[in-house]
């Protein structure tokens, strides 16, 4: 069997930016195939700035809004939705049930949630966590029951996610921002999501770059600037931005830049896909390494350490590539 003439698909994904960011090329696959469904995706308050930036996304449910409900209005909003095909991306219980008890025709999860074996009647067979392929490319393959059964390469889920930024700095950040020298953002941390790179090796960086050519943004969270910020180098040309942006303001802040340096984490992902130049620092082991989760771009290059290595590469390699990244742009 399978969904041949879909008129509403949810697509969702309540997890973190970076799970979000490479399941946007779904929707842009689905707009190919049927010009005229209309995409809803279902993500959560913190990443509705990234699933905004989505072109093909038409609409935008905040699955933080439906868990203020109770469950007899949950089930009876998502009836009044008129929806035909609900796709699991990220797998939660709930809402598995709900999409059921909502009576949508279509619901579709991986086979690999034994609660999907009763809540979805679509259950494409595919595992993530000793797969080789992309996360990005894992996703598509719950398009199945759409009769959509390529193997897309990265470029080919890069143009499907159609990510497009309108670029408006509020006045306090562009204070900050030089367009006379070259600006790169350091982001350190990654919430715990990632093998990181040590904070002093960023912060060596930073001291070594040529003031004379570069800004250097740091990045992150205000609990994460609490853990740095004192040991940032006294350089006109450093500057500490932690806590001090709102999601949508750090989109626009990324794509006004030339790089962003960092390990796995949200930023990388975005930076991907604003286009910019974007170094990832990621660790060989399976199933963190690059190969499932570098970000979608143009512009991306990626140092991996050495399995049982203290850290992804040797600094004087990392100041190299950044180097070599600044240096494209001149």
């Amino acid at each position: 069997m399978q969904i041949t003439d879909p008129k509403k698909i949810v697509i969702s994904r309540t997890d973190s930016i970076g799970d979000v960011a490479l399941t946007l090329p779904l929707a842009g696959i689905l707009k190919e195939k049927f010009p005229n469904v209309k995409i809803i995706f279902m993500g959560n308050t913190y990443t509705k700035p990234i699933i905004e930036c989505c072109q093909n996304v038409d609409e935008i449910w905040d699955w933080s809004d439906m868990q203020k409900l109770n469950s007899t209005e949950q089930i009876n909003w998502l009836k009044a939705q008129n929806i035909d095909s609900f796709i699991h991306v990220f797998p939660r219980k709930e809402l598995a049930r709900l999409a059921k008890k909502a009576g949508i025709k279509n619901r579709i999860g991986t086979s690999h949630r034994l609660f999907h074996l009763t809540t979805c009647n679509f259950r494409p067979g595919f595992t993530r966590k000793n797969s080789d392929l992309h996360e990005s490319q894992l996703n598509t393959k719950l398009l199945s029951p759409f009769g959509i059964k390529k193997d897309f390469s990265l470029n080919e889920l890069l143009k499907f996610s159609s990510f497009q930024k309108k670029v408006v700095l509020t006045d306090f950040l562009s204070n900050y921002f030089k367009k006379e020298k070259k600006n790169i953002i350091f982001h350190p941390k990654s919430q715990g999501s990632a093998r990181e790179w040590a904070t002093e090796n960023y912060i060596e960086l930073a001291k070594n770059l040529d003031s004379a050519k570069v800004n250097i943004y740091f990045t992150g969270t205000e609990k994460e600037g609490l853990l740095f910020r004192h040991l940032l180098p006294q350089k006109e040309n450093v500057v500490d931005l932690t806590g001090k942006m709102t999601l949508s303001e750090l989109v626009s802040f990324i794509s006004s830049c030339d790089l962003l340096l960092a390990a796995s984490t949200g930023p990388l992902h975005l930076a991907g896909l604003t286009g910019i130049h974007t170094i990832g620092l990621f660790s060989q082991k399976k199933p963190t390494h690059a190969g499932r989760w570098k970000p979608l771009g143009n512009k991306v290059f990626i140092l991996e350490e050495e399995n049982n290595s203290p850290s992804p590469q040797p600094l004087n390699i990392a100041l190299r590539v950044v180097e070599r990244a600044i240096e494209e742009r001149l």
